[in-house]
């Protein structure tokens, strides 16, 4: 008897042994994913910042009299690159992610300056410089945000396994006291431009769309002519 019961303590104690190395492994396994996942946003970040410094000396030949939203832009792109360094350290973690998405709001932000200025240089937007550049950041825009979203789903499966249980009463022990932090930008994927397969002039990025869209309606609404209406005779009681 007594042999038996130390065999289903045995077995039990192996059981649980067992069922915690899993769960440790998994915890792993789902963190290194999302880690992963980070990595490809990271991959479109940094080919977005190459490309920057190239628009700006394209610019810089046209627009001469608009060094501050060159100047904008650039200090822009310097916060985004501290920003995206402190989140390639800790993918996932709250501050970082913060950080990064209001870095990304600073350059939308700047990028939207700079699209309504474009407008009054028409040589620049024929420019060929400026169309193979313009081409690039939409292709870069539309990978950046498969990648996020692809990434924010391997956090959402990470923070539910997580928060299950039994793991929950594992995780702070094995070294994940915490979830995982979404990357969430200012706008969604659908207002990313589309190119035409041509040349695209646009330099939007999926969050710069809509406000730079918006700007430039109410911009040219405001400058078409008002249509003439026949004046009104009052009648004559």
């Amino acid at each position: 008897m007594e042999l038996l019961v130390v065999a289903l303590t045995i077995g039990l104690l192996l059981i649980m042994v067992i069922y915690s190395v899993s769960i440790y492994n998994k915890l792993v396994s789902y963190r290194t994913q999302y880690e992963n996942g980070f990595a490809q946003i990271d991959v479109q970040l940094k080919r977005r910042l190459d490309l920057i410094p190239n628009l700006v000396e394209v610019a810089r030949e046209y627009m001469e009299h608009e060094r501050e939203t060159l100047l904008e832009i650039t200090r822009a792109r310097s916060e985004m690159a501290t920003a995206l360094e402190e989140a390639e350290r800790a993918p996932g973690n709250a501050g970082a992610m913060k950080k990064l998405a209001a870095a990304e709001s600073t350059l939308q932000g700047a990028m939207a300056g700079f699209n309504l200025r474009v407008e009054a240089y028409p040589d620049l937007k024929a420019s060929e410089n400026m169309k193979q550049l313009s081409e690039e950041l939409v292709s870069t825009e539309n990978r950046i945000a498969y990648a996020r979203q692809g990434y924010n789903d391997l956090v959402q499966k990470y923070n539910e396994y997580r928060r299950s249980f039994p793991p929950m009463l594992f995780a702070s022990m094995f070294g994940h006291p915490e979830d995982a932090t979404l990357l969430e930008f200012a706008e969604s994927r659908e207002t990313l431009p589309k190119s035409n397969g041509k040349h695209s002039t646009s330099l939007m990025s999926s969050h710069w769309a809509q406000t730079t869209l918006r700007q430039l309606s109410t911009f040219f609404q405001r400058r078409r002519s008002t249509p003439l209406r026949p004046a009104r005779i009052a009648s004559t009681p």
